[in-house]
């Protein structure tokens, strides 16, 4: 019988491969060797120079396939002279794993995959196994997990339940996992008026004065109060600029950008005419024209409690003695592409030194999250 994949050395050789948003690095490479060994049939999936890794173990079409979900790509380390140990060295000191990635997420990624292997080499199951990993989440996300997606439509592959192995669990192992996301989108305005000497402001038409007016109307009320499994929809304001050097100078032109997270109250096109129609108001006060450009992130999601999280909850519950409350906060992932191809959820280890200088996680919590994992396959397939 096959020596059981360690996910602690596992992650830590994942660490050590530097694949910053979009290298690979390496990590790609060596789950397909893992996977490969194992007898999963893997195919890299790279679009647009972003690598991507699909792997099966058991019969194409099968009636229950169960997918993993996570990234292998890290965001930068920002200053390297600030970490304690070698961003990149994947130590183990006093029973913790240091690194770029130590929680978001190759420790998740380490986790789901030698939960996979051992299950399909000890119990081999009725049905296939997938993995789903990519290169491409910590950065525009459009050549990630919607590539490996396109090409499982395409490829007449298919999950029938995924789980995202993103950390979701804010402060103890197994006390959240994540049933849904709010949605995200970003609006960028500019303003166009008259410039002028600010000694005569009534010959010029203020831009920053329609934008401080604007932004005030969009913060003057909250969007809602929550909904049944969501709080409250927030909008911020992230940056208010001319570019003016000048101070006795009224600019012709000002930018104005707001970031809104969203319940499933809303949709991306509903906000989006919301915002035009206090654009349009204030234009019509001001004489100052408004132009707004929009991105949509995702848009908010709900899988409903139900068989398929209780399943999950119950697997936490017995591996960490918690009942796992469940969530929709925090920000986007990409499960927010998932949700269109089948029922999806996710859980993973404690996410509080994420994209942090000295990012650290204890081994402990990586070899629970295995035996969760296990336990849920197991769980799944009986």
């Amino acid at each position: 019988m096959s020596k059981p994949v360690d996910p602690v050395q596992l992650s830590a050789d994942l660490i050590r491969c530097n694949s910053v948003t979009p290298a690979e690095g390496g990590a790609l490479v060596l789950l397909e060797g893992l996977l490969t060994d194992a007898g999963f049939e893997c195919t890299r999936v790279d679009r647009e120079g972003i690598p991507n890794l699909f792997a099966r173990w058991g019969a194409k079409g099968a009636n229950r396939s169960f997918g993993f979900n996570g990234h292998t790509d890290v965001v930068p380390v920002g200053d390297a002279d600030a970490w304690t140990h070698d961003p990149f060295g994947g130590e183990i000191k006093d029973g913790v794993l240091w690194g770029r990635g130590a929680t978001d997420m190759k420790t998740g990624v380490a986790a789901f995959a030698a939960a996979a292997v051992d299950f399909v080499r000890q119990t081999p199951p009725d049905g296939a196994v997938i993995l789903a990993i990519t290169g491409d989440e910590e950065g525009d996300a459009e050549h990630g997990t919607t590539a490996l997606l396109d090409w499982m439509a395409a490829n007449n592959e298919r999950m029938t339940h995924c789980l995202v192995g993103e950390p979701t669990c804010p402060n103890v192992m197994g006390e959240m996992m994540k049933i849904g996301r709010r949605g995200s989108m970003t609006c960028w305005f500019t303003a166009t008026g008259v410039q002028g000497h600010s000694a005569y402001p009534h010959r010029a038409k203020n831009p920053l004065s329609a934008l401080v007016r604007l932004l005030s109307r969009l913060e003057a009320q909250p969007l809602d109060a929550g909904t049944e499994h969501f709080d409250a929809s927030t909008l911020a304001i992230t940056t208010v600029d001319c570019g003016n050097p000048a101070t006795n100078v009224i600019p012709a032109r000002g930018h104005a950008t707001v970031n809104i997270r969203f319940n499933d109250g809303h949709s991306g096109a509903s906000l989006t005419e919301w915002l035009a129609s206090h654009a349009r108001a204030v234009e019509a006060e001001t004489g100052v024209q408004i132009a707004m450009r929009v991105q949509i992130s995702g848009e908010s999601f709900l899988t409903p409690p139900g068989e398929f999280s209780d399943l999950i909850a119950r697997a936490v519950e017995a591996e960490t003695g918690r009942v796992p409350e469940l969530s929709t906060s925090g920000g986007t992932s990409d499960a927010r592409f998932i949700k269109n191809h089948c029922p999806v959820v996710e859980f993973g280890l404690v996410g509080k030194t994420m994209h942090q200088v000295d990012e650290r996680i204890e081994i402990e919590q990586i070899e629970q999250l295995k035996a969760i994992y296990t336990r849920i396959l197991t769980d799944y397939f009986a």
